[in-house]
C-alpha cells in the first residue's frame, strides 16, 4: 500500500472528515533532505473534521502527527497540514 493511501486511510478512518486531500509534493522536493527518487516522502494534507472543532492548530496537528507517527517515523519527511473544522475558511 502507498504511503499516501496510507495516510488517506487512516485519517479517515480516524477523523471522519467531510474533506481530505492528500498530495504527493515530493517532486517539487528533489534533491532535498529527506528526498528519495522514489517519492512519498513529501505531503500536504488538507483536512476538514468535525473532530477539529473547538481545537486550536497546534492541537489539531498533534492528533494529526499522533494518528501518523508510524509513516513519519518509517518514511514520510515532510507532512504540511491544513486541518479546518466545518464552516472555517481555507
Amino acid at each position: 500500500m502507498s504511503y499516501a493511501t496510507r495516510i488517506r486511510t487512516k485519517l479517515a478512518e480516524a477523523l471522519a472528515p467531510e474533506r481530505l486531500e492528500v498530495v504527493d509534493e515530493s517532486a517539487r522536493h528533489a534533491g532535498h533532505a529527506g528526498s528519495r527518487p522514489e517519492g512519498e516522502t513529501h505531503f500536504h494534507v488538507t483536512i476538514v473534521s468535525a473532530a477539529f472543532a473547538g481545537r486550536s492548530r497546534v492541537e489539531r496537528q498533534r492528533m494529526v502527527y499522533s494518528l501518523l507517527a508510524d509513516e513519519l517515523r518509517e518514511r514520510v519527511h515532510a507532512l504540511g497540514l491544513t486541518t479546518l473544522a466545518p464552516g472555517e475558511g481555507g
